[in-house]
């Protein structure tokens, strides 16, 4: 649980959690075998149906919770069963404390609850002079160290074997040994009595089914049904969201739950409870059954158009399982009580702006989180909605604004870069990096070496190697971004030459065109984005043009995705940028699928080139072939590289504000691609050659890092 005060004292945190060498080397473990688990779970199941469903019934119950909830208290009650709504946490830990004071009780024992978490109910009843005991394997070894869950689904996964031994022997006061079987021995030999003891189990619920009244709830250990059977009082603690109308649709989140959390084929319980059922503990031999439905901010979310989305959340954790910044860090500093991206995004509506200020700036944008989710929630841009909304609240940071400002004036902006062209010549030592920046100038950011402002830009080159086209079968606007404009013109003019080795294709530089917005949206300037990105579509008249083509994929996934998000509430502006976004596509895939460029439009010595993926590309854009094809094509002998689509750690203003994290994720990427043995890189993003090429040459190793048109330019059989 992080609880720092600003940016600042975050970054701090952040550090000290770098230092904990195990467990990183623990969540790299997990983080790899997770990916090949799922893949294997998955197999012969059509994922991307089964999570549409699941989105599709989730969204469907948001849409009727207050019904859902009025059919499910008439059909639970009927059978027995108190059902509460409480409005807030408060609401929710008094009822459960009320309950826990009319039935007599002094103990209690729990089975694993991220909404107990969230609503600190162990506290509570705890201040109510009662003993809470935590009986999930790894909830109670986090219980007896006194802090919050690392992961949603496996909360002690940050411990090594050594340190619960030597927790489990100081409260047994016996030693213990490593051995991972005599551990899990020692738990059970020490909580089977709590099960008996206990006057109430606490549990939470999987899901709440409307139609009957029933509770399902889904484990890897027998401890729930314990909790839920041997005590004379059992009390249900979910969210409202938890709600759907029938078993059917519980069906379909069980088939899918265990293989998206752990990568296991199936969960080994899944129980369910009706009514108040027979207890010999009970002095009637009937349980006392209670259902509380939390709102705390729910129902307000699913008013919400944007956020509504969010509730079809599984609590399967596997947004952390995937994300580059959690295996670095943890849960402990990447969360408040929820994990991971979700958790990014649930903390402002559950626990309020100042817990989530801090997280929601901590995000990649690498889009690993939405291609792994269970229920297709397009988490990065509501962790991006959240820090804009954030900003509008408390004020907009001086240095976001004034990148604001400069970013939206493109004859402002340019003339800036223009400028730094001329200011850079004393650094650069005739080189193309920036090579004596002072120190204050460079303060953790010396992991790679930044390059300078080419000579002359893209924009300035144009109308000298324009090709002139007669009799045009395809018309092209070329879009550059900021970056392959004035740092890197050499990629446009490969792309150039590449595009225009094929007869009839007409090619267009507008140059009314600037920056493409992103960096805006990832420091929270959603305003200044909007205004960009409406300079841009009338800089480029799409009618104009069959494709709108970019070389940077960050580029092409935010200009085909983000441009609709920003106009889908303003009909005119929605309609020219569906115009605008649906010409909108990356150079590999145009090169490829449109031109239909094959091996014999290439010729050249064999060479061995390794890849990294963009995550914007293969992600943003779900482009995975066609740069691989066209290196094949082009004689290139590509070498996979291992975690080729995890993300470099470049993320644009990410880098700048988490340096310690972008450095730790180059390192990853450059580990990886050294380990294939060649001595080259071809990627889609200019961002990414940024990052990887300014690690190689910081590290002084021989190591070439190009686009793909560039490989491709330098190839072609005529040029």
């Amino acid at each position: 649980m992080q609880d720092a005060a600003n940016l600042k004292d975050y970054r701090k945190q952040l550090r000290e959690a770098l230092d904990n060498e195990f467990q990183r080397q623990a969540l790299d473990k997990f983080a790899v075998a997770y990916r090949t688990s799922r893949s294997n779970a998955f197999a012969g199941i059509d994922a991307p149906e089964l999570i549409a469903e699941i989105a599709a019934a989730k969204d469907a119950a948001v849409d009727h919770l207050p019904e859902l909830f009025e059919e499910f208290k008439r059909h639970a009650e009927a059978a027995g069963t108190k059902v509460h709504w409480a409005a807030t946490a408060h609401d929710a830990n008094e009822i459960i404390g009320a309950i826990a004071k009319e039935n007599g009780v002094r103990t209690v024992v729990k089975s694993k609850s991220m909404t107990a978490e969230e609503i600190h109910l162990n506290d509570h009843l705890e201040g109510q002079g009662l003993e809470v005991t935590e009986t999930d394997l790894g909830e109670w070894i986090i219980q007896l160290r006194h802090e919050g869950p690392s992961h949603m689904v496996m909360p002690a996964i940050h411990l090594s074997r050594y340190q619960v031994a030597d927790l489990f022997t100081e409260v047994t006061h016996k030693q213990q040994d490593v051995d991972i079987q005599k551990l899990v021995k020692v738990a059970r030999r020490e909580l089977r009595p709590k099960y008996c003891q206990a006057d109430m189990g606490i549990s939470g619920a999987n899901f709440a089914i409307a139609a009957t009244g029933s509770i399902g709830i889904i484990t890897n250990e027998g401890n729930a049904r314990l909790t839920t059977t041997l005590p004379r009082v059992h009390v249900a603690l979910a969210g409202i969201d938890k709600l759907v109308p029938t078993l059917h649709e519980a069906l379909r989140i069980i088939k899918c739950l265990p293989k998206n959390a752990t990568g296991q084929a199936i969960t080994s319980y899944v129980t369910w409870i009706t009514g108040a059922v027979p207890a010999a503990s009970a002095k009637d031999g009937k349980k006392v059954h209670h259902v509380v439905f939390l709102d705390n901010g729910r129902m307000a979310m699913a008013r919400d158009p944007e956020f509504k989305q969010v509730l079809r959340c599984i609590r399967c954790g596997a947004c952390a399982n995937v994300c580059p910044i959690y295996r670095l860090v943890g849960g402990h500093k990447y969360g408040h009580v929820y994990i991971g991206a979700i958790g990014l995004v649930a903390t402002y509506f559950f626990h309020g702006r100042e817990k989530a200020k801090n997280l929601v700036q901590n995000c990649l944008n690498c889009g690993a989180c939405k291609a792994v989710c269970a229920a297709g929630i397009d988490l990065p841009t509501l962790i991006k909605e959240i820090h804009a909304r954030i900003q509008d609240e408390e004020g907009h940071p001086l240095y976001s604004k004034a990148v604001g400002q400069v970013l939206k004036n493109r004859t402002l902006f340019h003339t800036m870069l223009k400028s730094a062209r001329l200011a850079q010549k004393p650094v650069t030592g005739g080189t193309p990096f920036l090579r004596h920046l002072p120190m204050f100038l460079f303060k953790d950011h010396d992991f790679r070496a930044l390059p300078a402002i080419a000579d002359t830009a893209f924009r300035e080159r144009w109308e000298k190697i324009r090709p002139r086209v007669d009799k045009a079968d395809v018309k092209v606007a070329l879009f550059s971004g900021c970056v392959q404009d004035f740092v890197y013109p050499e990629q446009m003019e490969a792309a150039v030459a590449v595009i225009a080795s094929r007869p009839g294709v007409a090619m267009d530089y507008p140059m009314g065109q600037s920056c493409c917005g992103l960096p805006l949206m990832m420091l929270g300037e959603k305003q200044a984005a909007k205004e960009l990105a409406a300079h841009n579509m009338n800089a480029i008249d799409a009618q104009g043009f069959d494709y709108i083509v970019t070389l940077c994929a960050s580029c092409a996934s935010y200009l085909k995705h983000g441009y609709k998000r920003l106009f889908k509430d303003d009909p005119a502006m929605a309609f020219k940028a569906a115009q605008f976004t649906d010409r909108v596509i990356d150079f590999s895939s145009f090169v490829h699928d449109v031109l239909g460029m094959a091996d014999e439009s290439f010729a050249g010595p064999a060479k061995d080139v390794t890849y990294h993926a963009p995550c914007h590309l293969c992600r943003g854009l779900g482009v995975t072939e066609a740069p691989r094809k066209l290196l094949r094509d082009a004689g290139l002998n590509y070498i996979p590289a291992a975690e080729e689509d995890v993300c470099c750690g470049f993320g644009g203003s990410f880098s700048v504000k988490f340096p310690e994290l972008s450095r730790e994720l180059l390192r990853k990427k450059i580990d990886n691609l050294t380990a294939t043995g060649a001595t080259a890189m071809a990627t889609d993003c200019p961002g990414c050659i940024m990052q990887i090429r300014g690690g190689f040459e910081h590290d002084g190793t021989t190591f070439e890092v190009r686009h793909v048109a560039e490989y491709l330019a330098e190839r072609l059989k005529h040029k």
